[in-house]
């Protein structure tokens, strides 16, 4: 967060100019780019389960215009926060397993430990005639996993981990007015370079007490030391062409493409095993938009866009043929557009509205999985949806008192909508991904938010996304009505808030100082894990309400020069679970320190 400048959120159609086939919105984090005579940004903090983060940036522009920079973080945690669940108990006189209780015992994560670093380094050129930036870069990083839990809780792994590295080369170009006045160009390109080695070879069979009885095979989940390589080049070209005060013009193109190989690093026959036939995918997303902006009371916006991809891969578990080794490639080809339009009826009041025709390509790990828990479809089709958005906003001053009120409408129509489900195969748990039918997304969301001068401010927002299968028979061959029918989509929000107070004391002890005090919270309503029309209601698992609150102080001083925070998380220490009743950690408590020197 120290690398931000600000946070841009987009709600609605997506512009062109992200080049991306993102659905609903994109939140862009924007990087800081203001050419400094030198600088330095460093912070440590420490915290609940021996969390440590540090990071630190420097750099410096030259009154030639040579720039350099260094970016460098690590993270690490042991995680063995606590949660409840039942224990597989061990009769170690003949090493088998007990017969399972019901009752739920507080267990601690103890084979969760995870840590990364990573060390950025850009060279180049600002501030020329010929280019605004040119910079090359190269990145660094390192990761180690312990994978402590399965795709289910009850699943328990005392030695499994992962580790690898990432070689990443990189490019930037941008300049403003290029050969002729309006015309704007950026270019970036990177190539990820990245190793990654999976370890499951322990002869141990573990429960949550953290016990252990020996197994006659090896490997807690699948017996795997195997090593994957990924390769990725990514490219993004935004060419802005403003003609007068009213039109601009925007042309996009970006290309993505991503292949894997993975061999066992068990030894046979005295040789390791050759890299497999590769998996792979290539991306192109290509969008021109025109806009009309003549006056501040309103604008439009219509686009098209092109999207292709290529992707070849194995057939796995999600194609409901395992074990077959038959490859799947596919093209796809589809055009998309839309539009978008805001009008400000008065001062501060703004109506936007946005429509879209689009695709959703499936990510990387939809298609491959990570090669160990998710299983991944190489025949996954994009998701294609026509998309509808309705926004009002007011905002305004009052003298010292502001006020912000926004309140937004949602209606998505997808087809091969991709679902992701958990399934087994010969004791084996993965996630696996699917492309389910029709889906109709109805939603809302309502904003509101005070704030009295620089002292105080409040606010909340309220959200509801009801997404329900219509696809009404089963399948066109056989013609069966489908049992599931209107049923909401299971292991989804739908109903979630959040809410924040903030108190600002300026000048506190000394001038240029600032003492915040903040709480925020967050709320979800209980949803439903598997499909709800089927069981029994009573016995049928839910993902349960949740409540949790977050408090923070933090001091600045020098206006920013140094800066202390404390932090509770979870200060209830409410029982918290992700979309699939995984339990997170309770509370925690969180110190840092930052400073920042430059000019």
């Amino acid at each position: 967060m120290n690398f931000a400048e600000r946070i841009e959120v987009y709600k609605g159609v997506v512009p062109v100019g992200f080049g991306t086939d993102a659905l609903g919105g994109v939140i862009n984090i924007v990087t800081n780019k203001k050419p400094r005579n030198w600088f330095v940004d460093a912070s440590y903090s420490y915290g609940s389960f021996n969390t440590h983060k540090s990071y630190v940036n420097f750099g410096q522009t030259f009154k030639s215009g040579l720039m350099y920079e260094i970016n460098a973080f690590q993270n690490y945690s042991d995680n063995d926060y606590y949660i409840d669940n039942k224990v597989q108990e061990f009769d170690h006189s003949d090493n088998s397993m007990k017969p399972l209780a019901e009752t739920l015992y507080r267990v601690k994560r103890f084979n969760d430990t995870f840590h990364n670093e990573a060390v950025m380094g850009k060279v180049g050129i600002v501030g020329k005639s010929w280019a605004d930036r040119l910079l090359l870069g190269f990145t660094y990083s390192h990761l180690y996993k312990e994978i402590q839990t399965g795709v289910y809780q009850d699943i328990v792994f005392g030695e499994k981990h992962r580790h690898g590295y990432s070689l990443v080369p990189s490019l930037e170009y941008s300049k403003r007015d290029l050969l002729t006045k309006g015309l704007d160009i950026t270019l970036s390109a990177n190539y990820n370079h990245n190793l990654t080695t999976n370890v499951d070879t322990a002869r141990y069979l573990y429960n949550w007490f953290g016990d252990r009885i020996p197994q006659a095979t090896a490997g807690e989940q699948n017996h795997q030391y195997s090593e994957q390589k990924n390769t990725n080049w990514n490219a993004t070209f935004t060419a802005n062409y403003r003609l007068g005060n009213a039109h601009t013009f925007t042309l996009n193109h970006v290309f993505s493409s991503f292949e894997r190989t993975s061999r066992s690093l068990i030894p046979t026959n005295s040789t390791l095993e050759k890299y497999q036939v590769p998996s792979e995918t290539r991306k192109n997303i290509s969008g021109l938009s025109y806009r009309l902006m003549p006056s501040e009371k309103w604008n439009f916006t219509a686009f098209g866009k092109y999207y292709h991809s290529y992707s070849r891969g194995p057939v796995s578990i999600g194609d409901n043929n395992v074990g077959n080794d038959t490859i799947v490639s596919q093209n796809v080809s589809s055009w998309g557009y839309g539009a978008a339009g805001t009008y400000y009826f008065l001062e501060g009041l703004q109506l936007k509205l946005s429509y879209e025709k689009a695709l959703r390509m499936p990510t990387n790990g939809e298609l491959f999985g990570d090669g160990d828990l998710e299983a991944g479809s190489s025949s996954l089709k994009p998701e294609r949806s026509n998309n509808v958005n309705v926004n009002l906003s007011y905002t305004n001053n009052f003298g010292r008192h502001g006020v912000y009120v926004e309140g937004s409408l949602i209606y998505r129509n997808t087809d091969d909508y991709i679902k992701r489900n958990l399934t087994s195969v010969s004791g084996t748990s993965y996630g696996t991904y699917v492309n389910h039918g029709r889906v109709v997304t109805k939603g809302f969301n309502v904003s509101l938010r005070y704030s009295y001068a620089r002292l105080f401010n409040v606010g909340g927002t309220l959200n509801s996304l009801n997404a329900r299968d219509k696809e009404k028979k089963r399948s066109a061959e056989t013609g069966q009505s489908s049992l599931i029918y209107g049923q909401r989509i299971p292991n989804q929000l739908y109903m979630y808030g959040n809410f924040d107070v903030n108190f600002y004391w300026h000048n506190l002890f000394a001038k240029g100082n600032t003492l915040t005090v903040g709480w925020d919270s967050f709320y979800q309503h209980e949803f439903p894990l598997y499909w709800e029309s089927f069981g029994d209601p009573s016995t049928k698992h839910r993902v349960p309400e949740q409540f949790s609150h977050n408090l923070s102080l933090s001091y600045s001083m020098k206006k920013g020069r140094y800066n202390l925070s404390l932090e509770c998380r979870n200060i209830t220490d409410a029982d918290l679970y992700d979309n699939f009743s995984l339990q997170k950690a309770g509370r925690a408590f969180y110190g840092k320190v930052r400073i920042y020197f430059g000019r």
